[in-house]
């Protein structure tokens, strides 16, 4: 076991590279580090399982086709978008968290290509592991190399499944579903409300008595009606009991399966896709500092996880300070940043500072979500104004968020502070 780490070295340990992650860790590199008595004691350590950051948004059509989403643009290389900074200042490290003791304020980490067990003395941490996804075909829920492997056996499977069955009715189902209904089926005419025969029967199954059950119910009526118009039939109000094997559409993503719903009605399926929730990524953390749902308990407004000690936080889906989203994350990140800086300076013992107080965060709860359906069609609202079709398309639909992800990976989103 090895220590990383001079005694005079204040470590700033970032775990997840992913938008709460790389974005905290650009920040702090810009606006926090450069602004602390002694910037050069103090290193960002950001800790991942992959060396490449994605677009998990995009994955819905990414898994469909190599040719509708170019890969050079959902997958960016983390430690080459860090190379601006000085190396005194920044260190990548490849591997999966194995233990936070926050009490002796220790990360433990399993490196991805070796077998020992580096350990970490930090002066401050960050908890952005994100969460899992069911499917791994929606998420690095291992590293980049097995989402592009179970994605290439996913598509070979494609060419000849005859029936699809996907497991939830949140935006990841109702997305998955619209991409394959469109890749496969195609779409209605325009005088048609749905496709009478479509070349890939395709059922979406959700317990609840709506689709998108975040949005009011107009709007998800008419995400069903363009369902409809690519061949996707809705089954509401029955939860899946079981599915066999149990290793369909989770380890193995090809595997044929049998659903069973509670209300007692049998599904057969040449490709499952559970596209329900996601699960925490924080089986390392002592489970007095976890809420019931498995994520990291957070003051909501400073992100501190005060439970766990000075100058620990969380943010993203790992974190409850918020309702799990990409724009929540990026409107916290300034927040976090600042009152990390506050903990900095008040930790160095210097009086002849002037330190500022805590910045607050205040999620925005008004309506807001974006489902792209097909690529050309999509229904959604922002900050409670329900949004055309074709503005849907314009802001997510076209490319799942990618026209705005290169600033975010670089940093120069967080240029100023």
């Amino acid at each position: 076991m090895a220590a990383i780490g001079s005694s005079t070295q204040r470590n700033i340990v970032i775990l997840g590279g992913s938008y709460g992650g790389i974005s905290i860790a650009h920040y702090v590199l810009k606006h926090v580090i450069p602004k602390l008595p002694t910037p050069e004691t103090y290193k960002v350590i950001l800790v991942s399982k992959a060396s490449e950051a994605l677009c998990r948004p995009a994955c819905p059509r990414a898994l469909v086709s190599d040719s509708l989403l170019p890969h050079e643009k959902i997958f960016a290389n983390i430690p080459n978008q860090f190379l601006q900074y000085q190396s005194m200042n920044f260190q990548f490290i490849r591997g999966t968290v194995s233990d936070l003791d926050h009490t002796n304020r220790i990360v433990r980490i399993s490196l991805a290509d070796s077998e020992p067990v580096e350990t970490l003395n930090f002066h401050a941490v960050v908890i952005a592991n994100g969460a899992s996804t069911h499917s791994p075909l929606l998420g690095l829920t291992g590293n980049e190399g097995k989402l592009k492997a179970d994605w290439a056996s996913f598509r070979e499977a494609l060419t000849f499944a005859k029936s699809i069955v996907i497991a939830g009715g949140g935006p990841s189902g109702i997305e998955v579903a619209g991409e394959l209904g469109e890749y496969l089926n195609g779409r209605a005419g325009v005088f048609d409300s749905n496709l009478k025969a479509p070349n890939v029967p395709i059922s979406v199954v959700t317990s609840s008595s709506k689709i998108l059950p975040r949005l009011r119910s107009g709007i998800a009526d008419k995400a069903e009606r363009y369902l409809a118009e690519v061949g996707v039939s809705v089954i509401k109000g029955t939860s899946i009991k079981t599915v066999a094997p149990e290793t369909a559409g989770t380890k193995d993503v090809t595997k044929k399966a049998v659903i069973t719903l509670d209300n007692g009605n049998v599904l057969e399926a040449d490709l499952y896709i559970p596209a329900f929730g996601t699960v925490p990524n924080t089986g390392f953390i002592d489970r007095s500092l976890l809420s019931t749902d498995g994520r990291v308990k957070t003051e909501p407004g400073t992100l501190r996880v005060d439970k766990a000690g000075p100058r620990i936080y969380a943010i993203g889906d790992a974190s409850s300070w918020a309702r799990p989203a990409v724009h929540n994350i990026l409107d916290a990140v300034p927040v976090l940043g600042a009152n990390l800086r506050r903990d900095l300076l008040l930790a160095t013992a210097l009086r002849d500072i002037v330190i500022e107080g805590d910045k607050t965060f205040k999620e925005d709860t008004r309506e807001m979500q974006l489902v792209p359906i097909g690529t050309s069609k999509g229904v959604g609202a922002v900050m409670g104004w329900q949004l055309p079709s074709w503005l849907v398309w314009l802001m997510k639909g076209r490319d799942y968020w990618l026209w705005t992800t290169n600033s975010l990976w670089n940093g120069r989103k967080w240029s100023t502070p």
